[in-house]
């Protein structure tokens, strides 16, 4: 494959990674986007090494992830008894558009860090030895010394597991729920709830319909307290399983039932502006914070665009991630 833009930031004009993305992902090393692999399922040999690596990792969910570290300049899949400092995402078995899904991951998260300024793991794109793309994300719960720093999903904050909640536990909850949450465990609340209002507008606006329990988390600070972790798995999942409702959590937005005038009166009857901003308000955000932290994802963002063509998204698919995304931006602005 040949690639013309940086497979981390997606800046023009890079036939691998540029020297700002390996800054900020491997500490200014040098780092190649070829991986010294090819991907598990094409040769037989790699294949048995992920799925060794494979039983080593305890980072939970559906999709394929394997523990990676970097030694000297190379990336390479750890061995019993090391620590992974990076996540390999492979594409994923059983979905449509499957060998695009590395590229959805990647592009949405860059949109979210570059556009709406919300913090995220950095990521960006690795390549197997047969040109298959995979996604790579550097571990924040890991410190810059190796230590393992304490993390909580919303699932193990809300007591839910499958035993005692069934096999859809992560989906059975709302967004407001989720804000309790973080006024019960976080003392700084109040700033992260605005954090963490941003990303669930964000993951409306951009399809992501696995926004459930496990995708977010509360990590502890060097100083004890807990804040929540940056964004993670953030993509366009309607275009891998299909339209299937407008929010991953059943509950939706709201604890209780809540129909704003302007869900009852448009045909789909999906949430647009007044849901929103009546969620910041019932979460605790005072309505002049909710108007500033929505205004941005009510106007188009040229950069969007940009990013999306500028990803290693096929055409058909950057067209289709396009389509979703203004379909998304004129829910939200009806009125």
């Amino acid at each position: 494959m040949e690639i013309k833009n940086c497979p981390g930031l997606l800046l023009e004009g890079f036939s691998g990674y540029s020297p700002l993305f390996l800054r900020r992902m491997f500490n200014g090393r040098k780092v190649s986007h070829i991986l010294p692999y090819n991907a598990p399922e094409v040769d037989e040999e790699d294949q048995k090494k992920f799925m060794q690596n494979r039983k080593r990792i305890s980072i939970s969910g559906v999709q394929e992830k394997y523990s990676v570290l970097l030694e000297k300049n190379n990336l390479r899949l750890t061995e019993e008894n090391e620590q992974g400092t990076y996540i390999l995402k492979p594409k994923p078995e059983g979905l449509l558009k499957t060998a695009m899904a590395p590229a959805n991951e990647h592009v949405t998260m860059q949109i979210a860090k570059q556009v709406y300024k919300i913090n995220t793991a950095e990521s960006g794109l690795v390549f197997f030895t047969n040109g298959e793309s995979a996604y790579i994300t550097k571990r924040f719960d890991i410190s810059d010394f190796g230590t393992k720093l304490a993390i909580e999903d919303f699932a193990s904050l809300a007591e839910k597991t499958e035993e005692n909640a069934g096999h859809n536990f992560k989906y059975e909850y709302s967004y407001e729920g989720i804000a309790e949450l973080i006024r019960e465990h976080v003392g700084a609340w109040k700033i992260e709830m605005e954090k963490f209002y941003s990303l669930v507008v964000f993951n409306f606006l951009f399809s992501n319909g696995d926004a459930h329990l496990k995708n977010f988390s509360l990590l502890e600070t060097k100083n004890g307290d807990y804040v929540l972790s940056p964004a993670y798995d953030l993509m366009d999942t309607g275009i891998h399983v299909g339209e299937d409702g407008f929010f991953a959590l059943d509950s939706e937005l709201f604890k209780e039932e809540h129909w704003s005038d302007c869900r009852i009166n448009n045909t789909l009857h999906h949430p647009c502006k007044e849901d929103f901003i009546d969620f910041g308000k019932i979460i605790g955000i005072n309505e002049t914070r909710v108007n500033k932290l929505l205004n941005p994802f009510l106007i188009e963002q040229k950069n969007v665009e940009g990013l999306v063509k500028k990803s290693f998204l096929d055409n058909d698919t950057k067209a289709q991630y396009l389509n979703h995304y203004n379909e998304r931006l004129t829910m939200l602005n009806v009125i």
